[in-house]
């Protein structure tokens, strides 16, 4: 590959991170603009069933080509059984993270809730700390506790009192820590088998439909389930969150493949702002100064572990 394709290739990689970060921004602002007699778990469901109805086209089509991916794969059986289970699991695990998305973000408000999903290096780290025995630097540490100080301060409502603290926000917060115990077991899967980025967003809203439709009709009844199915304006909007959903799941995969994970994370580690932009403007929520003063200091957080990250990375070829 020249010079030149690899230029190329990056300024496609940042282009893509930037949508990202503009999607990651608005979905907040439609899962709040739904009508507001549906529920989050009837919107979850629907909004991934979309998401699975948008996934099969580019699926059909790996499937029908050279690359099958994961469709073409011999398997060991134990490996293929490992395989499956993770799938189901991680499967159920973002059908959860998806209704508690949209649980969090309507009972929290748009603005606290996206920058509560912010606190997914935290998560990340722990959990990597705990079970892969990565330990951390000091420079790591200090700015997960520059993090976790901040993620305190907005979730007591910028009192420091236990008394002010959101249970809505510790909900929020339930996000970026089921996506990162998902994403740590799934990368087993992309390490260990030729299955495909397309392929793994089709299984995981496969089964988080069948997940979320189960728990859906048990909850409200099938009458409720075809009731707001049969309801255009509702699923108007489950629609347009399915397909922004997938899209920026397409373009993360696709932005990390040319340019690295570190570089696509920093530029779309602002995109609560932009949440906190649309939410005054479409939503009538204000803004309060705990929440501003929060966000600056969470995403300086994460900057700040970006660059220890790389500092580590560094020293390890030295």
């Amino acid at each position: 590959m020249s010079v030149q394709d690899v230029r190329a290739e990056a300024r496609t990689g940042i282009s893509f991170a930037f949508v990202c970060l503009f999607i990651l921004g608005t979905m907040p602002i439609i899962s709040n603009s739904r009508p507001a007699d549906f529920t989050a778990l009837s919107f979850a469901f629907f909004l991934s069933v979309w998401q699975l109805l948008f996934s099969l086209p580019l699926v059909i089509r790996e499937a029908a080509s050279a690359e099958k991916g994961i469709f073409g794969a011999e398997l060991d059986p134990a490996v293929k059984r490992r395989t499956i289970a993770i799938i189901l699991g991680t499967g159920a695990i973002f059908g959860l993270s998806t209704y508690v998305y949209v649980l969090a973000v309507e009972r929290a408000g748009a603005v606290s809730a996206a920058i509560a999903i912010q606190a997914y290096p935290l998560f990340a780290i722990l959990l990597e700390t705990v079970f892969l025995n990565r330990r951390k630097t000091a420079l790591e540490l200090f700015f997960t506790a520059l993090l976790l100080t901040a993620l305190t301060y907005l979730a007591t409502g910028g009192t420091w009192r236990v008394e002010g603290l959101s249970v809505w926000f510790l909900l929020a917060l339930g996000v970026p820590f089921l996506w990162s115990v998902a994403h740590i077991i799934i990368k087993e899967v992309l390490n260990s088998t030729p299955i495909t980025p397309a392929q793994v967003t089709f299984f995981r809203v496969l089964v988080s439909s069948v997940f979320l439709g189960i728990v859906l009709i048990a909850v409200a009844g099938p009458g409720t389930v075809a009731a707001d199915f049969s309801n255009p304006t509702f699923q108007a909007f489950a629609l347009v969150m399915g397909l922004v959903y997938y899209t920026e799941l397409m373009f993360w995969f696709h932005a990390v493949r040319a340019i690295d994970v570190s570089l696509a994370s920093s530029i779309a580690a602002p995109w609560p702002a932009l949440t906190m932009v649309l939410a005054i403007l479409f939503l009538s929520e204000s803004v309060a100064g705990y929440q501003l003063l929060s966000l600056v200091v969470v995403v300086a957080s994460i900057y700040g572990l970006l660059f220890a990250d790389a500092k580590k990375r560094a020293a390890s070829f030295s």
